[in-house]
């Protein structure tokens, strides 16, 4: 009774908002997209929308196609992909979600020598997620998560790529700068400067200042690295970023690298991906040549 159209719908309306934009987003005339979503209740006998003004609200039945659009139809578009990659004589496509910020220069290294090593896999990249990443994952949104982070779950399987240590940058000018390592309440005064990532994930509040009770003065989030090592240079914050991108990103720029702590904060960056596929040849290629280019991080 429910078919794909009636999903492509429902994700296309909450997406939108309106007939018009959903109907736009189909491909179809307004008129066409309000007989088929009747057509869909009479046969289901729910409402599935109700109008609130010129926007409409899903029902309960409504988000429980939602939910099921949401699992269903990027399943079946990576089956549809990975056909045509079929048969156009590929191996198949394997789908990149990256939940680090600072990784794109290395992973633009690695995908280059496993795509000259694997020429009959299509790749495509992903940065932002509607759900977690590791949602994604599990939600055959993507194939593989590049993540640091861990969340135990038996549909989900790891592989440590590479180790790296977290370290604490300030302009050369800075007090701290005469110090080799620093400790939590030493930052408490200081605005710091982070990627755009929820405070509960970073690490360096989670597992260096919130630890020993302390928050810093200001926290500011900047996409860019060149700019947020632009204001560090400008002594307008601090910020923590991977070692192994401290001496290729800082270039000339006046700015001192110091430990978080007298042992330093360890870290790994991982592969995540869905138990089920750890024998799909082309995925652990990428592992592979992965691990084999650690050296670029070191």
């Amino acid at each position: 009774m429910i078919e794909l159209t009636h999903l492509r719908i429902v994700a296309a309306l909450q997406q939108h908002g309106t007939l018009t934009k959903a109907a736009n987003a189909l491909c179809l005339s307004q008129s066409a997209l309000s007989h088929q979503i009747r057509y869909l209740e009479q046969k289901l006998g729910v409402e599935i929308w109700v109008k609130e003004g010129r926007r409409l609200r899903l029902t309960r039945a409504g988000n429980l196609l939602l939910e099921t659009a949401e699992k269903v139809l990027p399943l079946v578009q990576q089956s549809q992909r990975t056909l045509k990659a079929y048969a156009d004589g590929q191996k198949g496509v394997l789908r990149l979600g990256v939940e680090c910020y600072p990784c794109y220069e290395w992973l633009t290294g690695v995908m280059a020598a496993y795509l000259k090593s694997n020429p009959q896999v299509d790749v495509d990249i992903f940065q932002r997620f509607r759900f977690s990443g590791f949602e994604g994952v599990l939600n055959f949104h993507i194939d593989m998560l590049i993540t640091p982070d861990r969340v135990d779950h038996p549909g989900l399987h790891y592989e440590a790529l590479f180790e790296y240590e977290l370290k604490l940058l300030v302009p050369q000018t800075h007090p701290l700068a005469e110090k080799d390592w620093v400790t939590p309440e030493q930052l408490a005064k200081e605005v710091l400067i982070t990627f755009p990532v929820d405070e509960e994930r970073l690490d360096v509040l989670n597992g260096f200042l919130w630890p020993a009770g302390v928050r810093p003065q200001q926290h500011k989030q900047i996409e860019s690295i060149e700019i947020m090592l632009q204001l560090v240079a400008l002594s307008r914050g601090v910020t923590v970023i991977p070692d192994w991108l401290i001496e290729r990103a800082c270039g000339s720029l006046p700015l001192k690298s110091l430990r978080l702590g007298r042992q330093g904060m360890q870290r790994k960056l991982y592969a995540a991906y869905r138990t089920e596929d750890q024998q799909l040849s082309y995925q652990q290629a990428f592992i592979t040549v992965a691990g084999s280019m650690s050296h670029m991080v070191v």
